[in-house]
């Protein structure tokens, strides 16, 4: 009786293992750590999922909110940008690792007492991942608006009626000249 099995699965009910040849190796499967990283050097920013996917769409998300956190994409240099689309690939390499790692029933080698090799791996790559965005600046930065007040300040001057903050639509004559709390109008 012969039986076809692919590589690193364990042979059907009732058949028993020949130890000989490519069908079965009895290894457990792998974490896929170095496929990804090899597809994310050769494809380049081609290796990331479309935004078709979710997880596409939450790398895109965050890279997103990462280029808005650095002041929007105006005030983020080309050097940023590439240090931006190196965080969004690694943070992709620690996601996936993270996955695997979390679906293990134990981090730790327990024959030969050790972790295993995965995630000191992992290790590694968040300390890239936090060099990268250490990189980039820890702090928040504002978005520039003065082109948005000056367009702002002139609809004000010209008259027409503009809407506050919460969307209220208030004449163009209705603001006090006076601190915030000011109760008196202008005169």
């Amino acid at each position: 009786m012969v039986t076809t099995m692919s590589a690193n699965r364990r042979p059907p009910d009732g058949a028993a293992r020949t130890g000989v040849g490519p069908e079965w190796t009895g290894r457990p499967p792998v974490h896929g750590l170095y496929r990804l990283k090899r597809a994310v050097v050769e494809l380049g920013s081609r290796a990331l999922p479309s935004r078709k996917t979710a997880l596409g769409r939450a790398l895109h998300e965050w890279r997103a909110s990462l280029v808005a956190d650095l002041g929007g994409e105006g005030a983020v240099s080309t050097q940023r940008l590439c240090l931006i689309d190196l965080a969004v690939r690694s943070k992709l390499l620690v996601d996936s690792v993270d996955a695997y790692v979390l679906g293990m029933p134990s981090p730790v080698n327990k024959k030969r007492r050790q972790l295993f090799a995965v995630v000191t791996q992992r290790q590694a790559l968040v300390g890239q991942l936090q060099s990268l965005l250490r990189d980039l600046g820890l702090e928040r930065r504002a978005r520039d608006v003065t082109t948005d007040l000056r367009s702002y300040l002139t609809a004000r001057v010209s008259g027409s009626a503009t809407t506050d903050g919460a969307g209220v639509k208030s004449p163009a004559g209705a603001v006090a000249d006076g601190p915030p709390g000011d109760t008196e109008a202008a005169p």
